[in-house]
């Protein structure tokens, strides 16, 4: 496990995997953080990549920010500039121009791993993983955008329930109340990813972008800016070939072949 890099990528079929490297326990060191986004910005960077996939090396997606390094953060000014970081870095995730899913592997998804498995698009989970945010147990809360993000995927009742208790939740509870999209079975969720990732590779860029950016946006700056931004990338696409070729192969009864443009 710890021959690769803390973050790595591996690129197929327009999907990249950016894989979390970091033994045993894949913690979100400030390393870690450096070079996850690093590897992030060159992915979405790349054209040739469609959709991204986050996942943990070996046993578990990732059990959030190093203790041993939140311990020596006494001064206000040091912790305030460390939850910013993370939250910097979660807010380019969140607000990527292509679909990321984050694919939570083995047995927990905690703390700084679980807010960053929120600021992705789409999540998936194995059968036997636990998730939860127990920073109050800890003496802390949250730090990296769970306060904002859990809210908006379960509402702010559950969501409260659970920061204040810290509790963590089976897999089928997190897709009970919106937190994940689907439960797989263990050991497949990096698999069932790819399928789910090979699906939306074959639409169209430009619609996958659009409709991320409308979304993001009402959550963001309210219902009103939400129906503004729809309407204005709906008429840009309208103008792209990809709407031509869409409607030629539904009069066709064939399946489109979209160019991404």
């Amino acid at each position: 496990m710890s021959e690769r890099p803390l973050v790595y990528v591996t690129i197929n079929e327009r999907i990249g995997i950016i894989t979390i490297n970091h033994p045993r326990a894949n913690t979100l060191s400030q390393a870690t953080l450096e070079r996850l986004e690093v590897v992030f910005r060159r992915v979405l960077d790349d054209p040739e990549v469609k959709v991204i996939i986050i996942t943990g090396e070996g046993i578990l997606f990732s059990a959030g920010a190093d203790i041993k390094e939140l311990a020596p953060l006494d001064l206000h000014i040091k912790a305030e500039a460390f939850a910013r970081k993370g939250q910097a870095l979660f807010e380019l995730i969140e607000g990527a121009h292509k679909p990321v899913i984050a694919a939570i592997n083995g047995a927990f998804c905690l703390g700084g791993g679980n807010e960053l498995a929120m600021a992705c698009h789409l999540r998936l989970a194995e059968e036997g993983t636990q998730l939860g945010n127990p920073e109050v147990h800890l003496g802390l809360m949250v730090g990296w955008g769970a306060s904002q993000r859990l809210p908006r995927l379960v509402g702010p009742t559950k969501a409260l329930e659970l920061l204040l208790t810290g509790k963590r939740i089976t897999a089928r509870e997190a897709e009970r109340i919106g937190l994940v999209n689907k439960v797989v079975p263990d050991g497949t969720v990096l698999q069932e990813a790819i399928a789910w990732a090979q699906e939306l590779a074959q639409l169209s860029a430009p619609v996958l972008a659009a409709t991320l950016k409308a979304v993001y946006t009402g959550l963001r700056e309210g219902y009103a800016r939400g129906l503004e931004e729809e309407a204005r990338q709906f008429g840009m696409l309208c103008e792209n070939e990809d709407w031509q070729e869409g409607t030629r192969a539904f009069l066709e009864k064939r399946k489109p072949r979209f160019m991404d443009r």
